[in-house]
């Protein structure tokens, strides 16, 4: 038998949450007590989806992570990383995996999350223009909160990038966000090293991006 004496309540409060459309908690003060205790132990999660709702983390075990599909290709040395699947298309599989009526709001954040295209400027002048390597950026997505409520459905996403130096070779970063300005990030030396971190904080989910910090990440 648990010897927390809050045990029973908590257990109940998760229950309840699980079981409302919304993840609504009546609000008094036995019950709001309950979701503070939650939401301290990273048990629940203010709901990205229902205002003054929350959602269990047990309940988002149950859902689907998303990252380039071929990535175990790119790991296997069999494509090169600008062959990655494209971030649009891996938004959109998150997108599709959404219920109905939670897709048009996600839609609302493809651009903060994918990004905008690079446009070269033409090169104008008499010598062959030098070759423009594109830094390289794949998107992920794992379910979780921050600071702040993740994306709609309770996402996260990420990324893995590369960060260019002049005279210097490349260096990565891993960098996760919630909906607002909630971050926390990682430095590797390398893209095998950046992948690895990648999959280590993935394989963790979900989680509050607090908890990363035990993974090497550092919050913003």
């Amino acid at each position: 038998m648990s010897q927390n004496p809050h045990a029973l309540v908590d257990q109940t409060v998760l229950d309840m949450i699980e079981h409302s459309p919304i993840g609504a908690v009546p609000h008094t003060p036995t019950y709001q007590d309950a979701v503070r205790r939650l939401h301290a132990s990273h048990q629940a999660y203010a709901s990205a989806d229902f205002k003054d709702g929350h959602v269990t983390v047990r309940s988002l075990t149950r859902l689907p992570l998303f990252q380039a599909s071929n990535l175990d290709s790119l790991i296997a040395g069999q494509i090169d990383a600008t062959a990655l699947e494209t971030n649009a298309s891996i938004f959109s599989r998150y997108v599709q995996s959404l219920p109905a009526a939670l897709q048009p709001k996600a839609e609302t954040h493809r651009i903060k999350v994918v990004g905008r295209p690079i446009h070269h400027r033409k090169h104008h002048g008499a010598t062959e223009a030098p070759a423009i390597h594109d830094p390289v950026h794949s998107l992920f997505l794992v379910p979780g909160t921050g600071p702040h409520h993740g994306l709609p459905g309770n996402y996260l996403y990420g990324s893995v990038f590369e960060i260019l130096h002049s005279g210097a070779p490349a260096t990565w970063m891993v960098q996760l966000h919630d909906a607002a300005d909630g971050a926390s990030s990682c430095d590797a030396a390398t893209l095998p090293a950046a992948l690895d971190k990648m999959q280590e904080a993935m394989a963790s989910a979900p989680f509050h991006l607090s908890e990363l910090d035990a993974l090497g990440f550092k919050s913003n």
